[in-house]
């Protein structure tokens, strides 16, 4: 079944190619779908196109369709093209003509716009959940390994103290960041393009804003053209935030992954959270981390991909969007997969704390003994020298004193602040 059928049928190759992955994503997409026409049936009963008695109906067969769907049971028989088409199906054989009068007055344009945009609302609130989760986990180990020193690096170069405690929490403050790019996206997506149709309105006198309230959009999209464009732009709006976040965890995964080498031995874990070696006995090997720093590679790729599909597309409806979706879908579930992961992961993570009197270590101290003669009077030129000869000629005999005090140093985490940081970035779901 095709909500376009008409006295044809599509031959079979091109059928399997122009469906695509469909009837598999937009499973992802059927809880929407039934959301969204529930929304419309009740405005068709208010402007008159469908009696009381067809609405009680309608909304009675969709609850038990949306049952279906909650309990994992629902899906898109083999010949029917898309889950609008499923929906409309099972409403028609159950109770006849009533069903088929839901498509009036939208397209499935407008019908799969409402889907996604009510389904990237939903997403950005579960995955804003998860890197919140993650942000939680990140301050905790910071608290906990707060007076634990290790080696600050520049250029891959030894270069000054530096705590777990900082790079922790410094993870975390940058997942505020990446709140702070969902909650643009959410502001995009936040806006109902029902009642556009195939982009360019309904001679029916709909009430958009009536669909707007019942699907709780902050607005809807005025202009049906608008809504249209919307299609791609929306979910790259989307994929740029996914982007952020997958940046900072794929960081923080090449961080562990480093720091878990010999060279280092910063960190470990459990061996039950490591992989082994087929020829070499004594490997443990990350494979977690860089499985999770490959996906985020994958994600971060995600908003050029997208910008490849729709960027030379004129203004209308094309199907190129439909691979938009085979794109975007898989990766949200594989951004969620890998925050679940990494917080599931840190969980378990052992901080080592007996490597940094190794004498490689000494030269992190330099600043510190500089400033200590800036503090004696000496002016900073000429401590600097006199430290750097003392270096170069092997005299240099580091204090390992490292000042705790001073805002922005190693002491001073300022975890309280980057809470209320993440809270009031996180406030944009509470007003949903």
């Amino acid at each position: 079944m095709k909500l376009w059928a008409k006295d044809f049928s599509t031959e079979e190759t091109v059928e399997k190619f122009t469906v695509g992955k469909d009837r598999e994503l937009d499973l992802m997409l059927a809880k929407f779908d039934v959301e969204g026409s529930l929304a419309h049936v009740a405005m068709l009963n208010k402007q008159g196109f469908i009696t009381d008695k067809e609405r009680r109906a309608i909304d009675q067969e969709l609850s038990k369709i949306s049952q279906l769907i909650a309990e994992g049971k629902f899906v898109i028989e083999e010949g029917i093209e898309d889950v609008h088409s499923q929906v409309e199906l099972m409403l028609t054989k159950a109770i006849g003509n009533a069903g088929k009068k839901i498509h009036t007055g939208r397209s499935r344009n407008d019908q799969v716009l409402v889907d996604l945009m009510l389904f990237m609302r939903h997403e950005i609130k579960t995955v804003s959940q998860d890197i919140r989760t993650l942000f939680d986990q990140l301050i905790a180990l910071s608290e906990i390994h707060k007076e634990k020193l290790m080696p600050g690096y520049t250029h891959m170069q030894i270069a000054m103290p530096s705590s777990f405690g900082m790079w922790f929490a410094a993870h975390a403050e940058t997942l505020v960041d990446d709140i702070y790019m969902f909650e643009a996206a959410y502001k995009i997506v936040n806006q109902n393009p029902l009642g556009s149709a195939a982009g360019y309105g309904s001679s029916f006198p709909l009430d958009r804003s009536m669909t707007t309230a019942l699907l709780k959009f902050d607005s809807l999209k005025y202009n049906s053209i608008a809504a249209q464009l919307s299609r791609g732009k929306a979910e790259k709006s989307v994929a740029f935030a996914m982007s952020s976040a997958a940046s900072t965890i794929g960081k923080l995964a090449m961080d562990i992954c480093l720091y878990m080498g010999q060279n280092f031995g910063f960190v470990s874990f459990p061996k039950e959270l490591t992989t082994g070696s087929s020829i070499m006995p004594h490997k443990k090997n990350p494979d977690v981390f860089e499985l999770i720093r490959a996906r985020c590679n994958q994600i971060q790729a995600l908003p050029m991909e997208l910008a490849l599909i729709t960027s030379n597309l004129p203004t209308g409806y094309h199907r190129d969007f439909q691979q938009v979706k085979e794109t975007f879908l898989p990766a949200i579930e594989t951004l969620k997969d890998v925050l679940q992961m990494s917080t599931f992961m840190l969980k378990n993570i052992i901080v080592k704390d007996d490597f940094m009197d190794q004498p490689k270590y000494d030269y992190l101290y330099t600043v510190e003994d500089v400033n200590k003669e800036v503090i004696a009077g000496i002016p900073f030129r000429d401590a600097y020298k006199k430290v750097g000869k003392m270096v170069e000629n092997g005299t240099y005999s580091p204090s390992k004193e490292v000042n705790h005090t001073h805002e922005g140093s190693i002491g001073n985490l300022c975890n309280d602040e980057i809470k209320l940081k993440m809270k009031a970035a996180l406030s944009f779901l509470s007003n949903t």
